[in-house]
């Protein structure tokens, strides 16, 4: 595992206290992760460790850009990233990671190779749909993506249109402070407490 040599956290020589490191992440970043879709990528991942007693508290935090390929023009998509990420460690008999907050190592584990937790950390952070702003995607790829769909019969195209442009006012709309199907279960919520007394 050469490869990712760089985000070896050395936690047994890590003393009681506060410990920071940064790590710059590129396009050579993703392509040793395998991951294709990463055109390009200029990531800085700041890491603060912190040694309490036998617990080491690690907090990622993640800025900067990738490109991706937009899914409608194929053509460079820039990304910013703005992301963190909380866990912490501790020695144990065997190797445990059932929980989210807590990650149990073998005692003898010199090292905390960190790079698939950047790395998972920076793929959740990238949004489902890859596709510019609305009227910023490549002109000519779109006029070309209009007349194909223009060769299904009537009413098809239509509806083919409306629900492709549909699909981009929702996705260049702003989302909203919350997701309205939140509001009914509070209701449901308040009903329970309500009956109980």
């Amino acid at each position: 595992m050469g490869k990712f040599s760089a985000y070896k956290l050395p936690l047994k020589t890590l003393g009681p206290g506060r410990h920071e490191f940064d790590y710059k992440l590129d396009k050579q970043f993703f392509a040793d992760m395998e991951n294709n879709d990463v055109r390009n990528a200029d990531l800085n991942v700041h890491l603060t460790v912190e040694l309490v007693h036998d617990v080491y508290d690690l907090h990622f935090t993640i800025s900067g850009e990738i490109t991706l390929l937009c899914d409608r023009c194929l053509d460079d998509l820039i990304v910013p990233i703005e992301t963190g990420y909380h866990i912490m460690v501790k020695y144990g008999d065997d190797y445990n990671d059932d929980s989210d907050e807590l990650l149990v190592i073998p005692m003898g584990d010199n090292y905390l190779n960190v790079s698939y937790m950047i790395y998972d950390t920076v793929v959740l952070a990238i949004p489902i749909k890859h596709v510019h702003p609305l009227g910023k995607c490549n002109r000519q790829m779109s006029a070309l993506l209009k007349k194909h769909r223009a060769h299904g019969s009537g009413e098809d195209a239509e509806l083919q249109e409306e629900l492709l442009d549909s699909i981009d006012e929702i996705a260049d709309s702003e989302p909203s402070a919350t997701d309205p199907r939140w509001n009914a279960l509070r209701g449901l919520s308040s009903q329970t407490d309500s009956s109980d007394e």
